[in-house]
């Protein structure tokens, strides 16, 4: 498999340490508010690269951090007047039940910061041994840039920017602010209760000291592959690539992959502009889980995607399209497992072959359509019998472990469900509100969402 590799800017062969086995560090979210679109299209990315390698044949062990400590989460929870660990778990638990929503596979751990202090400090103390980070006489400790030579490599620095001797508090800071930055912060005032016990004081670490510890505990000290967001690049990754390389003499990561931005209609997100949208959002307006992930999905990852209501629109109909496909299938595959048709199998090679290019998805996708318009005209001529179709039904599904977006079994409403859209459907021809929006919770309390439209009602499996 081919990935572009963002500290070479090449695209190269993926060859993990170990054969057959790939280390994923994956950035995580900052548990101080509900993930947003943008966020997802990531952790979207990141599914699809987790499953396409087990799909081509890897074992994956993925580890994804929560940062529960840093600055978003401790001014965040004091203006809730929460301690720490109470507010970040609302937040974590929103996270996991976002991830179940979109059907996104779970990692193999899930670290969180705060549980993490000893590996922290650890680390801390051998770049302060080793002279490449320095103590203030406050408490704090800050890694020197100018004592790592290859610093920045992942990303393009002006040398002039580069200030060695200034120092950067801020966990997130801009590109032309280039300084020393903070792998331990001495506690102050409005820290409140948050801070531990240090050989330099009371305190907590830096947001980027989080993350090499972390990742060298679970994964190594040299480890195959780690994702995340464009805006990860720096200082973040740039920053985990310096203090990690200088504390154990050895290459950090070999492969980076980072995902572009999303826009919604061609702008910023904003909650400013009014496009700003949490998944909580889009459910809100009856949008369906499986087409929130079909668009986030439909982009190549490195690729600004442009995020708009009639995409998740345009989304739902592809997927009416699918489903529809795979109805045909069910209804004639015959009971026994059967042989794939050529073209199927010509599709399932072309399939494989975009995904190893680098994740190419837009490809991936133009395959199984090919497969559903030569499958449909199949069908129409009668040429498919039912040890094809079953053949085609297995293609189809073998691609859905990757792609994780059609319609299964339970998807399909029972006659039980179709029995209350009907009543409901009569209340309404009586203007019987009362009634109709009686039936409306009912459906809803069995798991199902019901949208009006001016084709009749549209029931969709709520995830």
């Amino acid at each position: 498999m081919q990935v572009y590799n963002s500290i070479s800017r090449r695209l190269e062969e993926l060859e993990p340490l170990e054969p057959g086995h790939v280390r994923i560090y994956t950035c995580g979210p900052t548990v101080y508010d509900y993930a947003h679109i943008g966020n997802l299209r990531t952790f979207m990315f990141e599914d699809l690269l987790r499953r396409t390698l087990k799909h081509l044949g890897y074992r994956v062990t993925q580890v994804m951090n929560l940062t529960d400590v840093d600055d978003k989460t401790i001014r965040a929870s004091r203006e809730a007047g929460l301690p720490l660990q109470q507010y970040t778990q609302r937040f974590k638990d929103a996270f996991f039940e976002d991830l179940a929503t979109l059907n996104i596979e779970s990692a193999e751990h899930y670290p969180a910061a705060t549980d993490h202090l000893p590996a922290m400090i650890k680390l801390v103390e051998t770049l302060v041994t080793k002279e490449y980070a320095y103590v203030t006489d406050d408490g704090c400790v800050y890694f020197s840039i100018d004592k790592c030579e290859t610093y920045g490599r992942l990303v393009t620095l002006n040398p002039e920017s580069m200030r060695p001797g200034e120092r950067v508090d801020h966990d997130e800071y801009e590109k032309d602010g280039v300084a020393d930055f903070a792998l331990w912060k001495a506690w102050k005032e409005e820290d409140g209760d948050v801070g531990w016990d240090s050989p330099w004081g009371r305190g907590r670490p830096g947001w980027h000291i989080e993350c090499s510890a972390m990742s060298m505990q679970y994964l190594g000290e040299t480890f195959d592959l780690h994702t995340g967001g464009v805006d990860n690049r720096f200082p973040h990754h740039e920053d985990e690539i310096a203090q990690s390389e200088c504390a154990t003499g050895k290459p950090f990561v070999r492969y980076w992959m980072h995902s572009n931005f999303l826009v919604v209609e061609n702008k910023k997100m904003s909650k400013s502009l009014g496009n700003f949208y949490t998944l909580r959002d889009l459910l809100d307006k009856d949008y369906s889980p499986r087409a929130i992930r079909y668009l986030l999905l439909s982009a190549h990852y490195r690729q600004q995607l442009n995020f708009t209501l009639a995409g998740l629109e345009q989304a739902q109909a592809t997927l009416d399209r699918i489903d529809e496909f795979m109805g045909r299938c069910e209804a004639a595959a015959a009971d026994a497992p059967g042989t794939p048709p050529h073209w199927a199998e010509s599709g399932r090679r072309a399939f494989d072959e975009a995904l190893k290019h680098d994740l190419n998805i837009p490809e991936a996708l133009a395959a199984i359509f090919t497969i559903i318009h030569t499958g449909n005209a199949a069908f129409d001529d009668r040429s498919l019998d039912g040890a094809g179709a079953a053949g085609v039904r297995g293609v189809m599904r073998e691609m859905d472990a990757v792609l994780g977006f059609m319609a299964h079994e339970n998807d399909v409403a029972g006659p039980d469900i179709e029995k209350l859209v009907a009543q409901r459907q009569a209340a309404r021809e009586a203007k019987d509100w009362a009634e109709s929006d009686r039936m409306r919770d009912e459906i809803v309390a069995l798991g199902w969402s019901v949208k009006d439209t001016p084709h009749g009602a549209e029931l969709r499996k709520q995830r």
